[in-house]
């Protein structure tokens, strides 16, 4: 399995519904000292966005500013209802609960993934910042 591309295109962030494909996924990353990042389908047909920047290593760094738009683009997405409550915002360790949909879940995870290693505006297209 390879890595996955900078930036990723929504259609290739991997689906790990279930233990196996999680641990593969994630083990996957590890390897290739990447920054993890993949979608889980729920209970009641909604999807879970995960990403983790441990699996790149500790030459990965993420800047603060990124860290606090990552946050801003999260909270915007609670506010809209578009996610659950009580995300995990990072800065390491990154959760959405409650997505509606599939596509929407590949899209957020994947302008997740690019600000993860610093592109913003695939995050700033996905989640627009507030006037």
């Amino acid at each position: 399995m390879q890595p996955l591309p900078v930036p990723c295109p929504a259609h290739l962030i991997p689906n790990a519904t279930g233990t196996n494909a999680f641990h593969d996924v994630y083990r996957n990353a590890m390897a290739h000292n990447a920054v993890f990042v993949a979608i889980e389908s729920e209970k009641r047909q909604q999807w879970t966005v995960k990403a983790d920047t441990l699996t790149a290593g500790s030459g990965h760094t993420v800047a603060d500013a990124v860290n606090d738009a990552i946050r801003a683009a999260i909270l915007r997405l609670v506010d809209d209802h578009e996610i659950d409550y009580a995300p995990y915002p990072g800065p390491v360790y990154f959760m959405m609960h409650g997505v509606h949909s599939e596509e929407r879940a590949r899209e957020l995870a994947a302008a997740l993934h690019a600000a993860l290693y610093g592109d913003l505006e695939p995050l700033s297209r996905a989640v627009p910042p507030t006037p």
